[in-house]
């Protein structure tokens, strides 16, 4: 790489970082970090545990994106630096070292643009992320189990806490459908252009003739209902049944029936959770799911009637989103980004970011079309 073309990459990525550091508005948010360390440090703050794990949340949360950061900065002043010294004593390895840390930090500063991108009105909030088998029978089921550990994966890579709130499991092998929480602060914008339907191809490990099967699993991800939302759900709207967890195979877990399971009457919306060992835990847990699915119902309401309005007629982007093929070769692909990857493996267990990122792109790009 010629020194003046190095330069010039290096100043294009440093407006960059300018840029991105001026939509995210640092000040604001060392403002808003100093402000919740106050809050952190008030000696009543676990008189209402629910408020302060948000707090040490949002603000653990915050430090860490600031941090990252001031790291990219550091690191984009460092690397000029860096090139000067390169270029002064004609050093080869120095060169290769810098090149080698331009192609990284154009990656890192990539990744953070992208977060600028999460502006929706959920977006800041936790996930609930429920994974469903579709068409394929038990290998529909199985590959609804791979989904929801890649996520599960992917949550733990990057030091999200996760809680599953309820887990069906099929006869055979794998699961009907989950719903768990993954709680991080944008969780749900980030992980909503992961809803829609995904499409497996494989040779069938349960076709005792080794044929190739298709099958399907769709993946739903909804914001954490919050208590400015105004989700009322009356009593006698609701029915509440209670059985006996179960396991892989139908076994008994727990020898109480502390399981619950709500429908909601006018909608027909039916939620459970199994998790906990109390049902009264449960219970709440399985009303914040509810409160999340009648939220979504009105916003998608919302939604069709402003569409109504504006004369939109398009579908929904979500259907058959990505496609991952085992055999004859290996693939996952992006149907609606057309990003695609060779080692399918990878993707299963939890390397999404690539994905993720070029899907709040699409997303954006679309909505500003």
């Amino acid at each position: 790489m010629a020194g003046p073309d190095f330069s010039e990459q290096l100043k294009s990525l440093d407006a960059t970082l300018v840029s991105v550091e001026k939509v995210l508005d640092l000040p604001a948010l060392r403002q808003q970090a100093a402000e919740l360390e106050e809050q952190s440090a008030a000696p009543d703050l676990w008189n209402d545990p629910e408020a302060a794990q948000k707090v040490t949340s949002k603000l653990a949360h915050l430090q860490g994106n600031l941090r990252k950061i001031d790291d990219i900065r550091r690191r984009v002043d460092d690397l000029s630096v860096l090139w000067e010294l390169a270029e002064a004593e004609d050093d080869a390895g120095t060169r290769e070292e810098a090149e080698a840390e331009l192609e990284r930090l154009g990656k890192d500063v990539e990744a953070l643009e992208v977060t600028t991108l999460l502006n929706g009105e959920y977006d800041p909030r936790e996930a609930l992320v429920t994974v469903r088998a579709e068409a394929g029978g038990v290998d529909a089921a199985d590959f609804a189990e791979m989904l929801m550990r890649m996520y599960l994966r992917w949550a733990e890579r990057h030091g999200y806490k996760t809680e599953v709130y309820d887990t069906s499991y099929a006869e055979e092998a794998g699961i009907k459908s989950a719903t768990f929480k993954v709680d991080a602060p944008y969780a749900y914008g980030t992980l909503s252009v992961e809803q829609g339907t995904h499409r497996l191809v494989r040779i069938s490990p349960f076709d005792n003739q080794g044929r190739r099967q298709t099958s399907f699993a769709g993946v739903e991800v909804l914001p954490v209902v919050e208590s400015d939302d105004h989700v009322d759900i009356p009593e006698d709207e609701i029915r509440v049944d209670v059985f006996r967890s179960s396991g892989p195979g139908g076994q008994g877990v727990n020898t109480t029936d502390s399981a619950v399971r709500i429908t909601h009457l006018p909608t027909n919306i039916v939620v459970s959770c199994q998790n906990e060992r109390s049902q009264i835990q449960n219970r709440a847990s399985a009303m914040a799911v509810l409160a999340s699915k009648l939220l979504e119902r009105r916003r998608q309401e919302e939604k069709a009637q402003m569409d109504a309005l504006k004369g939109d007629s398009s579908g929904s982007w979500g259907n058959q989103m990505r496609s991952y093929v085992l055999h004859p070769y290996q693939m996952v692909k992006d149907l609606r980004t057309e990003h695609e990857v060779g080692n399918p493996q990878a993707v299963l267990d939890g390397e999404i970011d690539d994905f993720i990122e070029a899907g709040i792109r699409w997303r954006k790009s679309g909505a500003n079309a």
